[in-house]
């Protein structure tokens, strides 16, 4: 062939024969991505009448409650340094026998794309596209050989809305929890019911808010009648998910040997053997230690930051929608991650309802209510959900969210104003009734010299003189 051959082709052959498909694995790198945000779905602990009292023995607050610790994380004394630390603890290991996943060299080239999305400019993703071509070849070949074995992650802890411990995977790691996810994911998601949402194609905030609307309008006949609801969450939701549980659920579907033992592998990885710590040792204090992975029995856990968590976490709470839905003949229902919603026209129904639920979670799941955030309410006195409050004829963003948006605005330096103003402005557009607070974000950001679009849906850059 006449010319230089062209690198691509060189270097990625493979043997088996694939459907053709073209790959740009080399475009300009994307403009700086908005960092992505984590809604607080739990709600506030706002103040309420005493109209309805049928929740029984509400004990304290169980976000308050210490478990004995396990060992913890060694850290450096400067806020600079990473500590790599391994632990003594095992978790239970795959299944004996690894055989060769089904997939080809495009599956893989795809899911390197999923995962780079918005992962593009991270240091991780870009070592790994420097060499974009050898290490796609190596973690092939390693995938089909059974040679195999998760990276290091790194824990951080981030503050906003609330301390939480986040453990990211290695970037090539998470390739793999798209291969998984992209192979298994489609046979599970035919199973869960319309109304789980999160981390599902379609389904986010503005789904999970919308629907609870229309089931409202729906139990309330558009407002012109009474009825109840009732909230959940939770106790520790992620940190105490029993990967032996999970793991038999898992099996139901997945009847494939390689792709199960694929899957075990990603669930059964302690990132804790094998991580290293990104900032201040003293943020470590600011998560309290039974919300801590590190505190956790080996087969006790997810880590929160992992695309493979937060599927692993609708498979593992699709038992409970399906208890709701079908067992309790919970006609409106609706879930969003750890937090659900019922409503009924009988405030007795939904007690009932609690206490079956309560002894199904801890039969069936070895999870528990939080009983501070558990709520049973008339729905006139509004909803909180999603960020979003449903009340009669509105749907408005969350006041605490809306207050934080406010002096975050007024506050924080001018190079982070351009991504935090929009990110609250597609967060505010999501409301039904949003405009007013638009108007009031407009303002603030008008003060400190911005421009504002005239549907008060962005605002721009300052010019650079």
């Amino acid at each position: 062939m006449d010319g230089a051959v062209p690198q691509f082709a060189r270097i990625m052959e493979v043997k088996a024969i694939m459907t053709e498909r073209s790959f740009n694995l080399v475009v300009p790198l994307a403009h700086k991505a908005t960092d992505m945000r984590i809604a607080d779905t739990t709600g506030s602990n706002r103040d309420w009448s005493g109209a309805v009292s049928l929740l029984k023995n509400r004990p304290g607050d169980v976000e308050s409650t210490m478990v004995t610790a396990g060992p913890g994380i060694r850290t450096s004394t400067t806020a600079t340094r990473t500590t790599t630390t391994p632990t003594t603890r095992s978790a239970r290991a795959p299944s004996a026998g690894w055989s060769t996943p089904d997939f080809s060299f495009a599956e893989l080239v795809q899911a390197y794309f999923d995962c780079r999305r918005t992962k593009r400019n991270s240091p991780t993703a870009l070592a790994f596209e420097a060499n974009l071509e050898r290490n796609l070849r190596a973690l092939h070949d390693e995938l089909k050989d059974g040679s195999y074995t998760p990276g290091c992650s790194l824990c951080f802890i981030i503050t906003r809305p609330k301390p939480r411990e986040v453990w990211a995977a290695d970037f090539r790691d998470r390739i793999v929890h798209h291969l998984l996810h992209n192979r298994i994911a489609p046979r599970f998601y035919a199973a869960f019911i319309a109304d789980s949402c999160a981390c599902i194609p379609g389904r986010g905030t503005l789904y999970g808010a919308e629907r609870l609307e229309s089931k409202v309008r729906s139990i309330t006949q558009n407002w012109s009648r009474d009825a109840f609801y009732l909230k959940c969450d939770l106790a520790n939701f992620f940190v105490s998910i029993d990967k032996r549980i999970l793991r038999d659920l898992l099996a139901r579907r997945i009847t494939e040997s390689s792709w199960m033992s694929l899957a075990e592998a990603v669930l059964f990885h302690d990132p804790r053997q094998n991580f290293a710590y990104r900032g201040a040792p003293s943020a470590l204090d600011l998560v309290p230690a039974h919300k801590r992975l590190t505190n956790q029995p080996a087969h006790l856990g997810l880590p929160i930051g992992n695309l493979s968590s937060q599927f692993f976490a609708n498979v593992y709470l699709d038992e409970l929608d399906q208890f709701v839905k079908h067992r309790l003949g919970c006609r409106h229902y609706i879930r969003y991650v750890d937090d659900f919603v019922l409503l009924h026209d009988s405030a007795e129904w939904l007690n009932d309802a609690k206490a079956q639920i309560e002894v199904f979670l801890a039969n069936k799941l070895a999870a528990r209510l939080n009983p501070k955030k558990t709520i049973l309410q008339p729905i006139l006195r509004g909803i909180d959900f999603v960020g979003q409050v449903i009340k009669p004829w509105s749907r408005s963003l969350r006041r605490r969210t809306f207050n934080d948006a406010i002096q975050r605005v007024r506050s924080i330096d001018a190079e982070e104003v351009f991504e935090t103003a929009n990110s609250y402005f597609g967060l505010m557009r999501q409301a039904s009734h949003g405009h007013h607070d638009r108007a009031l974000l407009g303002k603030e950001l008008m003060r400190r010299g911005y421009s504002i679009k005239s549907d008060l849906t962005k605002t721009f850059r300052k010019n650079s003189k």
